[in-house]
């Protein structure tokens, strides 16, 4: 699509929520939207009519993270009552709980081909659990814990060939990792403040941030090299995401807009407003 042309109509969707929406998930065919809500709970939204399916209930506190299996069958969610769950999207049916965390999980993520589940932890409050954690979703197994960051984890992800794991924390830097070893790879810094949001790029060459800073950093995944920062909100950046071929990125932040950027140049395209509230996922 042309830079200049209006997107379509279609591309928006407007869903009522009773609560505050801190995670957002789309379905891997682009057919349904997963929220999580502060009263505890889970939403599935068909993106084609904007209307709610079910609602997914068994947190204590608050959901702060959700993802789609690849396959689309299954939901993780994790929330800060130290927790991840997962839950059969066809009945809304919890199927596991992932016990394990001392304090908020803050973020999941599925490994490419469904068979790992990736956590990270923490919060402001000097708990100790600043780590990640891969487990096994078929038994709810811990695998592995990782002393990841020195401050609370806000977001994890898999490279799309489930080699590498990146962390970012309110310590300001992101780290990469080896799955099947736990090694530490390198560490990514040059935000000024908390690391809110990451992303791999789909060919897995470059990573993508977003910071309380107000600013999103692309980096490059080989050398660790910060290839550019992309300024233009004037608060907080919360969410970040690479369209999928790779050429644009998507950023929402608490200054309530969406920003659309064209990741070769830097440059920002287009501008999305009409948020009441910070965007957060």
């Amino acid at each position: 699509m042309p830079h200049d042309e209006p997107l379509p109509p279609e591309t928006f969707l407007q869903l009522e929520h009773a609560s505050e929406v801190n995670a957002v998930a789309f379905s891997p065919d682009g057919k349904f939207v997963l929220t999580g809500y502060s009263d505890n709970t889970l939403k599935l939204w068909d993106v084609s009519n904007g209307r709610e399916i079910r609602t997914f209930q068994g947190h204590s506190k608050s959901v702060k993270a959700v993802a789609f299996s690849p396959d689309g069958k299954f939901v993780l969610s994790g929330s800060w009552d130290q927790t991840l769950k997962l839950w059969d999207v066809s009945s809304g049916d919890e199927i596991r709980t992932f016990k394990g965390h001392s304090s908020y999980v803050n973020a999941v993520a599925f490994s490419p081909d469904g068979k790992l589940a990736l956590s990270g932890s923490g919060d402001l409050f000097g708990n100790e659990d600043q780590t990640l954690k891969l487990w096994k979703v078929s038994s709810g197994q811990q695998i592995r814990t990782i002393k990841a960051h020195s401050s609370s984890i806000n977001a994890v992800t898999f490279s799309p060939d489930g080699k590498l794991a990146l962390s970012g924390s309110y310590d300001k830097t992101l780290n990469l990792w080896n799955v099947s070893s736990g090694r530490h790879i390198r560490t990514l810094g040059g935000h000024s403040n908390w690391v809110r949001a990451v992303a791999f790029s789909p060919d897995g060459t470059l990573v993508l941030s977003g910071s309380s800073d107000k600013t999103l950093k692309l980096w490059e995944v080989s050398s660790g090299r910060q290839l550019r920062s992309l300024i233009g909100h004037s608060e907080q950046v919360f969410a970040v995401a690479f369209s999928p071929d790779g050429k644009f990125a998507l950023s929402g932040s608490w200054d309530q807009t969406l920003k659309l950027w064209d990741v070769s140049s830097g440059r920002e395209i287009r501008t999305f407003e009409g948020h009441s509230k910070s965007v957060n996922a």
